[in-house]
């Protein structure tokens, strides 16, 4: 496998860690720089940690596999999309109820008749990461990674450890951006960014889902 075949797939792989990215910037609403670097670098943590367990898997059962059992790798291949969709549906749909809580604020509180004035976001409250989120999104876009690193495991002549390191400088540099972009995204429109950014997380899983369906 050519490097410049490697990096193709680094970075085909690297577009769901991307879109994520600009999720959680879209929540972070401003630019922290050690914060963005935690998601880029979790997410280019887990891209590159996937292909090397699924490089392993193969490798420990090659022999199996040669002789015609894979059992253990048709597993993987047929439960990692559902996995994907869970999590990314799941996250994808509190984004979106988080979203719309204002809204409904509002309209319970004009059907009482009452007065009702948004609270601005402050400049100045401090931001949190949510690291436990975080480690679910990195799993959950780096599940592809981990089929190809199946596929990795089956070919003769390829070095998995320049492979992984190539995904792996992609996807930081491309969710580096990606928080960025969400940032200015989400200082701007604010909820209907947020509301947005779950509805992108929602079609990513199903995105992974059906790719995988009917492949």
């Amino acid at each position: 496998m050519q490097l410049w075949e490697i990096a193709l797939t680094g970075l085909s792989l690297a577009m769901d860690a991307f879109a994520v990215s600009m999720c959680k910037g879209v929540e972070m609403k401003k630019f922290i720089f050690k914060f963005a670097l935690a998601i880029a670098g979790s997410f280019a943590l887990f891209q590159m940690l996937m292909p090397l367990i699924g490089w392993g898997v193969v490798t420990l059962l090659r022999e199996a596999i040669e002789s015609g059992s894979d059992t253990g790798v048709q597993i993987i291949k047929q439960s990692d999309h559902w996995i994907a969709f869970a999590l990314l549906g799941f996250l994808g749909v509190k984004m979106i109820i988080d979203a719309v809580k204002p809204w409904f604020k509002k309209r319970r509180a004009l059907k009482r008749g009452e007065e009702y004035v948004e609270e601005a976001p402050d400049p100045d409250a401090p931001v949190r990461l949510g690291v436990k989120t975080l480690l679910v999104m990195s799993v959950a876009t780096s599940i592809d990674a981990l089929a190809v690193g199946v596929t990795f495991g089956l070919l003769e002549n390829i070095n998995i450890w320049t492979s992984i390191g190539i995904i792996g400088a992609i996807t930081f540099t491309l969710c580096l951006v990606g928080v960025l972009i969400g940032v200015k995204v989400g200082a701007r429109f604010q909820h209907k960014a947020e509301f947005l950014g779950g509805v992108v997380l929602i079609a990513l899983g199903i995105k992974i889902l059906v790719e995988h369906l009917i492949a």
